[in-house]
């Protein structure tokens, strides 16, 4: 049971609220590009864009490799960065003294990806569901102080980002399930590169200060222009869609993906973290690069059942 919660040092509600200041205030400086003062390479945004391009380049040639080689190995990679997604937030949790499981969470993180891929959705929800109870169950027997805000990390932690990254191997397993899966990460991924393009060059009117300061308007537009662009080129090219279908894709998606994106920046700020790791230069933590993907999964999903058969 130590190994599954691991003893953590109680810290007080003050000594949390003065880290959260720190990093809320650092990252509103950050937002302003005036202030801006990033490592070398780094860009207007404070980003390190080489790296952040190479970083890119070598999971795009991961991913399609992968996909066009063994549909298997592609789970694997999805299985090994959603691990890490994972542990990600259960140390973030863990910061704010919050104990989520990480074992049996990661275990049922690879279960829901091998039951969404070989047993379809009914295989994936009955799982996730016992999965939930049990880990409430378990919980239970640790006593009743912090229950509820622990167990609600931990159903969290289950659903993002492991039930919604399974949705990708729902959509894998489906006919043409390599290019279904492209065309969901690249028009996904489009949306940072445009909004991150657009934002840098445009950028002045915040899309939601409090939350996340150097979100802008002008950034989104960018991330919905090359969305539906990169959206509507990828349906013809690789599923033979239509052209207005691949541009309401790109819709739907950078709608998700800009939620996805600021759900995150909310529980890094509820926790008191700038990002959720470092261990993708010029990205963040693997968490960074996870969060619009996992909730844009579903509508990904659902549309390309519709639009392709």
């Amino acid at each position: 049971m130590i190994l599954v919660f691991p003893a953590l040092k109680r810290r007080g509600r003050k000594d949390h609220a003065r880290e959260s200041e720190t990093v809320v205030e650092g990252s509103a400086a950050e937002g302003n590009p005036d202030s801006t003062k990033g490592a070398p390479g780094d860009g207007r945004a404070g980003r390190n864009l080489p790296a952040a391009i190479a970083v890119g380049v070598v999971l795009g040639a991961v991913i399609i490799g992968s996909l066009y080689f063994v549909e298997e190995l592609f789970l694997a990679v999805v299985a090994v960065a959603v691990g890490a997604g994972v542990n990600e937030l259960v140390k973030a949790f863990a910061a704010s003294d919050i104990r989520v499981p990480l074992i049996p969470v990661l275990a049922g993180s690879a279960g829901m990806l091998a039951a969404a891929y070989w047993g379809g959705t009914t295989w994936l929800l009955g799982l996730f569901a016992l999965l939930a109870f049990g880990l409430m169950a378990w919980r239970m027997f640790l006593g009743a102080e912090n229950y509820v805000r622990e167990t609600a990390a931990t159903v969290l932690t289950l659903v993002y980002p492991s039930l919604l990254a399974a949705v990708v191997a729902l959509m894998l397993a489906q006919p043409h399930g390599p290019d279904r899966v492209i065309v969901f990460i690249a028009t996904t991924a489009a949306s940072d590169i445009g909004g991150y393009a657009a934002g840098v060059l445009f950028g002045k009117h915040p899309m939601s200060p409090t939350i996340s300061p150097k979100k802008t308007w002008e950034g989104f537009a960018g991330s919905s222009l090359m969305c539906m662009a990169v959206g509507a080129w990828l349906m013809v090219w690789l599923l033979d869609g239509e052209i207005w279908q691949g541009v309401l894709f790109g819709a739907v998606m950078v709608v998700f993906a800009t939620v996805g994106d600021l759900v995150e920046s909310v529980i890094k700020r509820d926790v008191g973290m700038k990002d959720m790791g470092k261990a993708l230069p010029g990205h963040g933590g693997w968490m960074d690069r996870l969060d619009s993907l996992v909730a844009a999964s579903i509508p990904a999903w659902i549309l390309l059942s519709i639009f392709v058969h």
